[in-house]
């Protein structure tokens, strides 16, 4: 598989049921997807250019000044304008982890390392980790806050897939922020708006989060995209629901991959990190189900998998063709 190949490509094969992409399986809430059919109205003026309206709603929700608070197109697209601000030359990255982080950095021909240097400039890891699906310890997390604050370096923390986690908030870089800590988060995965593309920062620096506002392209996100966000932080009744609905079927899924003989790591959130040496990937795809190879993800290589959760007669029916597939 190509280096920088993700899940999710639906278009260039015949999927019937995709595992490969991390959307919530619960769909996009209903009053979301009502703000994205009002917006075609809209549709034929600019959107705000800075996204004012969606920075204040996030601001309250997220109880953080507004100043320090950018939005993206998509989670992805932050990465990238986060790393042509700052420029590092030395960054330390977990291994493995979201292949973005290592794309962005070699753009600017940064040194990428995955042992921990105070010499870095930039640490960036996920939390929860994709695709291992854990959450950092806090203890760690704070360790590494205090260095960064100490050494001058910047602390990215990936947080894309916090809000499927139980008690996610306590789990958060947010509870040892300072200037050196940017915290990533999206729209995409926990509000299943993956074709809306939107994402948010939020730095403990002012004057960073500045520059990266200015940085790029102006009015990147689009008019549905900043109303579906709107709207989206009202669904908190959703965001309980999601979690409840995630552990349950993450339960299931578990129980039935060891059952069948598949090595499956603890997982936190919504998607879990198998190991067989079958080519279950093209075995499923046989059977039009697509799972995510991991074999691009540094610190992996072959014989790796993840799984999304997903309804449950979807996690059903991939069961029963993983039984198929290693006891048919």
């Amino acid at each position: 598989m190509k280096k920088y190949e993700h899940g999710g490509n639906i278009y260039s094969d015949d999927t019937e049921y995709d595992f490969s992409a991390n959307i919530n399986p619960l769909g996009m809430p209903e009053n979301v997807r009502k703000a994205v059919l009002k917006s075609v109205d809209m549709c034929e003026s600019y959107p705000e250019p800075y996204s004012e309206r969606l920075v204040s709603a996030i601001s309250e929700y997220e109880n953080f000044p507004a100043e320090n608070i950018v939005c993206g197109n998509g989670a992805s697209d932050l990465i990238y304008r986060i790393i042509s601000v700052i420029r590092p030359q030395k960054a330390f990255v977990e291994e493995p982890s979201f292949i973005e982080y290592e794309k962005a950095l070699s753009e600017y021909n940064c040194k990428i390392t995955s042992e921990f240097s105070h010499n870095a400039d930039i640490v960036i890891l996920g939390n929860p980790n994709n695709p291992t699906g854990l959450t950092l310890n806090t203890e760690i997390m704070k360790t590494i806050s205090d260095i960064c604050i100490k050494k001058n370096i910047y602390f990215l923390c990936d947080e894309c897939f916090l809000d499927f986690v139980r008690d996610g908030r306590s789990k958060s870089i947010f509870n040892f922020m300072n200037n050196r800590v940017i915290i990533l988060k999206a729209f995409t995965k926990i509000y299943a708006m993956a074709g809306l593309r939107l994402g948010y920062a939020l730095f403990g620096d002012k004057e960073l989060a500045e520059k990266v506002k200015y940085s790029g392209q102006c009015w990147n996100v689009s008019v549905p995209a900043q109303l579906a966000g709107i709207q989206a932080l009202k669904e908190t009744d959703y965001i309980s629901r999601t979690v409840s609905f995630i552990e349950t079927e993450r339960r299931f899924l578990f129980k039935n991959l060891k059952r069948i003989g598949i090595k499956a790591y603890k997982s936190e959130t919504n998607f879990i990190l198998l190991y067989t040496e079958k080519p279950i990937d093209r075995l499923l795809a046989e059977r039009k189900i697509k799972i995510r190879n991991c074999e691009n993800f540094e610190g992996l290589g072959k014989n790796y998998f993840r799984i999304a959760v997903r309804t449950h007669r979807e996690n059903e029916i991939l069961i029963k063709a993983l039984e198929d597939i290693f006891n048919g």
